[in-house]
C-alpha cells in the first residue's frame, strides 16, 4: 500500500477586471466595487494608472487579516509600477504608509505625542473655540450659506495647521497645495509642482525647528528636535509630514458626507438634536456607511506565496483591501446598506486596520463630532436650501465629498 500526500490545488484566478474612474454623485456606493463583492472574495483589477494587475479583497476577515501580515508589504510598492488609481506616484523616505516593521514604528514614535487621546482633549477647547468663530461669521450672515466653504473646509485647515503648527501667514498657501495633491484634475505635472512647493515649505519648516532642546508639542517641532538627536533622518522627516498635513482634507469630506446624510434623512438628524448623548454610535454608523474614497488606496506586495480563499497568491503579486467594501459585508454588519443608528457591535474599519491604522484617526473623529453637533445645535431646523439632486459633488478626486452644501435653517 502506497500513502499519497495531496496538496491542496489554488482555484484558477478569477478574471483581471478594468475598474474605471467614475465620477459619482452623492454617497452611492460604487457599483462596480458592488459588482466585484458579488463575484467572490478575492478577486482581480486593473485601475488607469500603473502597470499590470492586483489582487482586490473585500470581506472584513480578509481585509483585517491581510493588513496584519508582516508577508504583505508597504514598503515593496515603492520600487516598481504596481496598477493605481492615482495618475502621479512618488513616494517620499519616511512616509508611513510606505514602511513597513520595525522602521514604522520608529517614524511614528517620531510624531506620536501629537496624535493621543491626551492630545486630542488638550486640543478640544481650542478646536471648539476655532469652530465658533467660524459659526458665528454663519449666524451673523444669516441664510442660505454653503457649509463646506464656510466651516467645513476652513475648520479642519485650522485644526490641522494648530496641530502641525503651520502659522497663520502660510495657512492658506499650504492648503491650496494639499487640496492640488488629492485632486485627479490637474494631472501629473498640476499635482508634481503642488507637491515640490508644499515639500519645499516642509523642508524650511523643519530645518528652522531643529533643535535637540526643542519642547513644542506640534508635529514640525517634534519632527525638527526628532531630527536634531538623530532619531530621524530629516528626508525621513519631511516624508512623514507631508501626508500628515495632506490628512485635513479627509475630514472636509467626510463630513460633507454626513451632513448631507443628515440633511436627506430628517427622522436621522432629530434623533441626533434630541439624544446629543448618544451621537458617538450614530457617527460611527455614518462613518461605516460613508464612501470615503473612490476605487482603492494603496497596495500591498506579497513577500511570499499565501494561500487565501483558495487562491494562491504569489510573491511579488500586488494586492489591494477595500475598506469600503469589508464594511459592508453582509456576515459582519446585518442589512449593511441600511443605515442603522442602533448598530451594535459595530466593528468598522472607516480608518483603516493593523499598523497602518490612521495616525490622526482620533483627531478626525474629535473634529467630526465638533463640527457635526455644534452644526446642528446653533442652526436650528438646518436643511438644504436646494434640491438633494442639485448638490455639487467633487470630480475627478481620490477622496469623495460635496464640493458645495447650500444650506438654509
Amino acid at each position: 500500500m502506497t500513502d499519497q500526500t495531496t496538496t491542496p490545488t489554488a482555484r484558477t484566478p478569477p478574471p483581471v477586471r478594468d475598474w474605471p474612474a467614475l465620477d459619482l454623485d452623492g454617497t452611492e456606493f460604487d457599483p462596480f466595487l458592488a459588482e466585484l463583492m458579488r463575484e467572490g472574495p478575492l478577486t482581480r483589477i486593473r485601475l488607469p494608472h500603473g502597470e499590470g494587475w492586483a489582487w482586490l479583497a473585500t470581506r472584513h476577515d480578509d481585509v483585517k487579516t491581510i493588513t496584519n501580515d508582516p508577508r504583505f508589504s508597504r514598503a515593496e510598492v515603492t520600487k516598481r509600477q504596481v496598477t493605481r488609481m492615482a495618475p502621479h506616484f512618488k513616494p517620499r523616505p519616511g512616509s508611513l504608509a510606505f514602511a513597513d516593521q520595525p522602521g514604522h514604528n520608529r517614524l511614528r514614535r517620531a510624531v506620536a505625542g501629537a496624535f493621543t487621546v491626551g492630545a486630542a482633549k488638550r486640543l478640544r477647547p481650542r478646536a471648539q473655540e476655532l469652530l465658533d468663530d467660524l459659526v458665528d461669521g454663519v449666524v451673523r450672515d444669516g441664510p442660505p450659506a454653503d457649509l463646506v466653504e464656510r466651516v467645513l473646509e476652513p475648520f479642519p485647515i485650522a485644526v490641522v495647521s494648530e496641530v502641525m503648527g503651520v502659522p497663520a501667514a502660510d495657512r492658506e498657501r499650504v492648503h491650496s497645495w494639499t487640496r492640488q495633491i488629492i485632486s485627479t484634475s490637474g494631472g501629473f505635472e498640476g499635482a508634481e509642482r503642488a507637491k515640490n512647493s508644499l515639500y519645499g515649505w516642509i523642508t524650511d519648516t523643519v530645518r528652522s525647528r531643529a533643535r535637540a532642546d526643542a519642547t513644542g508639542e506640534d508635529v514640525y517641532s517634534l519632527l525638527g528636535a526628532a531630527v536634531a538627536r538623530g532619531e530621524v533622518a530629516e528626508a525621513e522627516a519631511i516624508g512623514l509630514a507631508g501626508p500628515l498635513q495632506i490628512g485635513g482634507e479627509a475630514v472636509t469630506h467626510n463630513c460633507g458626507q454626513m451632513l448631507y446624510l443628515l440633511l436627506t434623512r430628517p427622522q436621522l438628524a432629530a434623533r441626533m438634536r434630541a439624544r446629543p448623548e448618544a451621537r458617538g454610535p450614530v457617527l460611527d454608523e455614518l462613518l461605516r456607511y460613508i464612501p470615503h474614497r473612490s476605487s482603492v488606496g494603496l497596495a500591498r506586495i506579497a513577500l511570499e506565496d499565501v494561500d487565501l480563499r483558495g487562491h494562491r497568491i504569489r510573491a511579488g503579486e500586488a494586492v489591494y483591501v477595500s475598506y469600503l467594501a469589508a464594511n459592508r459585508d453582509p456576515d459582519v454588519f446585518p442589512d449593511p446598506d441600511l443605515i442603522d443608528p442602533d448598530r451594535d457591535p459595530n466593528p468598522h474599519l472607516a480608518f483603516g486596520n493593523g499598523p497602518h491604522y490612521c495616525t490622526g484617526a482620533v483627531l478626525a473623529r474629535m473634529q467630526l463630532e465638533l463640527l457635526v453637533g455644534t452644526l446642528l445645535d446653533r442652526l436650528p431646523g438646518l436643511r438644504l436650501a436646494v434640491p438633494a439632486e442639485q448638490v455639487a459633488w467633487r470630480r475627478k478626486t481620490m477622496i469623495r465629498g460635496p464640493r458645495t452644501l447650500p444650506c438654509t435653517w
